[in-house]
C-alpha cells in the first residue's frame, strides 16, 4: 500500500507557470513508474507525463516542450513543472504510482488556467 499526496495546483493566467508535487509514502521498491494524468470536465483521464525510477520519461503531445517531469528518489517525490500554460490545460491533475504489484492514485489537484 502506498499513499500519494499532491500539492501545487491553483489558479494561473495563461502563459504562466505552476509546479505540482506528489509525495509518495509506504513500501516503495526500486522499480516503479510515477507520473501525472489529468481529467477535464466531461473528458476521460489522460496521460500528461510519466517517469521511471531509472529516469526515462514519456510525455503527451500537448505536454511536450512545455511541461517537465522529474523525480527525487531520495524523497520519493515526483514533480511536474508546467510552463506556458493554456486554458485547455485546465483539469484535475492526478499523481500516479505504478510498480509490479500496485497502481495507486492521488486525490487530485485542480489546475485552472484563465485567459
Amino acid at each position: 500500500q502506498v499513499q500519494l499526496v499532491e500539492s501545487g495546483g491553483g489558479l494561473v493566467q495563461a502563459g504562466g507557470s505552476l509546479r505540482l508535487s506528489c509525495a509518495v509514502s509506504g513500501s516503495i521498491f526500486s522499480l516503479n513508474t510515477m507520473g501525472w494524468y489529468r481529467q477535464a470536465p466531461g473528458k476521460q483521464r489522460e496521460l500528461v507525463a510519466v517517469i521511471t525510477s531509472g529516469g526515462s520519461t514519456n510525455y503527451s503531445d500537448s505536454a511536450k516542450g512545455r511541461f517537465t517531469i522529474s523525480r527525487d528518489n531520495a524523497k520519493d517525490t515526483v514533480y511536474l513543472q508546467m510552463n506556458s500554460l493554456k486554458p485547455e490545460d485546465t483539469a484535475v491533475y492526478y499523481c500516479n504510482f505504478r510498480d509490479r504489484w500496485r497502481n495507486s492514485w492521488g486525490q487530485g489537484t485542480q489546475v485552472t488556467v484563465f485567459s
